[in-house]
């Protein structure tokens, strides 16, 4: 019987059997798809999630970020990272070295999927295998959390999300992030010298659509894409718990309200390596209260955000408040930090 099995091999998997392998715990993934995984992903990472990332020995190459900057038309605010600096890194690059970073540590990494979990006394099974433990990371819209009746009710609004690489050298080390009535593009520096464009909306529009809600930002990106157009959606998912028996949820498995703070990969290393530091000190029961903590700040700062985003009386005054309360907005996106 092995310590913990993990199903996913995404950024919250990978960081989970990196922490357990760490505390010598004897750790299988199982993921069905080949690494590096790509997936629709802002692909910034705030400065918690790269000093989390180093924690676990993950060295990972990227543009520096110093800080967010929020864009509408010829008005902007700025924000620069206080204490820390973010990186920008292609979402391939980050689950490479993620994925190398296990295998050094002998984490075994097995094709296949998760389902039909039994549990025990003192055990979980599935997949084949026998474990102590299973901690579900796997995904949005994670079959684990559906199987195991934690899965809420659906979102009342729901908001979608889409990406593409461009050819363009970074012009500035912010994350900038445009604002319109549709919704948002999020301007991310990567450490190839391309850019990631990232595009929220309650709106399901093809790519160039959302794109064109941002005039400026189009015109200097036109002609110079680089890849596919991947998307994601809907956001917001729901879990009725972070626990149930044996089992763990991590990661945007455990629940997931929005992509507008760009604090996903930060999360998924938090709370992947506080479930395994539950169940390496026979704690499992503490994890819950320790999710709540850790992602209160990022639930409460989104939700305004996105209630603000939601009325177009609140919506127009969301990039001049910024602009006319730099203190506020330095300390909101330091509070994510």
């Amino acid at each position: 019987m092995i310590d913990l099995l993990v199903a996913g091999g995404g950024p919250a998997g990978l960081a989970a059997a990196i922490r357990a392998a760490g505390l010598g715990m004897e750790t299988v993934v199982v993921e069905p798809r080949t690494a590096p995984i790509d997936k629709a992903c802002g692909e910034g990472i705030m400065p918690s999630g790269v000093a989390a990332l180093k924690a676990l020995g993950v060295p990972v190459a990227g543009h520096p970020l110093h800080g967010i900057r929020y864009v509408e038309g010829p008005r902007s605010a700025v924000a620069p990272f206080r204490g820390g600096t973010g990186l920008g890194v292609r979402r391939t690059a980050l689950h490479a070295a993620l994925h190398l970073r296990a295998l050094e540590l002998g984490v075994r990494i097995v094709p296949g999927k998760v389902a039909g979990v039994r549990q025990g006394g003192d055990r979980v099974e599935a997949a084949g295998l026998t474990a102590r433990w299973l901690i579900a990371a796997d995904g949005l819209h994670s079959p684990l959390r559906r199987e195991l009746g934690l899965d809420g009710p659906a979102a009342p609004v729901r908001r979608y999300g889409l990406r593409r690489h461009y050819r363009v050298a970074p012009w500035t080390g912010f994350v900038e992030v445009h604002w319109s009535r549709h919704g948002e593009a999020y301007v991310t520096p990567l450490g190839d010298g391309s850019v990631g464009v990232a595009v929220l909306s309650r709106e399901r529009l093809p790519y160039a659509g959302h794109l064109a809600a941002f005039p400026r930002l189009a015109a200097s990106l036109r002609g110079r894409e680089a890849g596919p157009v991947r998307g994601a959606g809907p956001l917001r998912r729901r879990a009725r718990a972070r626990r149930a028996g044996r089992v763990l949820l991590v990661g945007d498995a455990a629940g997931y309200l929005d992509a507008l703070t760009g604090e996903g990969v930060a999360l998924a290393v938090a709370t992947a390596s506080a479930a395994v530091e539950a169940l390496a000190a026979g704690r499992p029961q503490a994890y819950p209260a320790r999710w709540q903590r850790l992602t209160l700040r990022h639930r409460l700062l989104t939700a305004g955000l996105l209630a603000a985003a939601r009325r177009p009386a609140t919506a127009r005054l969301i990039v001049p408040g910024a602009h006319l309360a730099p203190r506020v907005f330095g300390a909101a996106v330091h509070a994510l930090q």
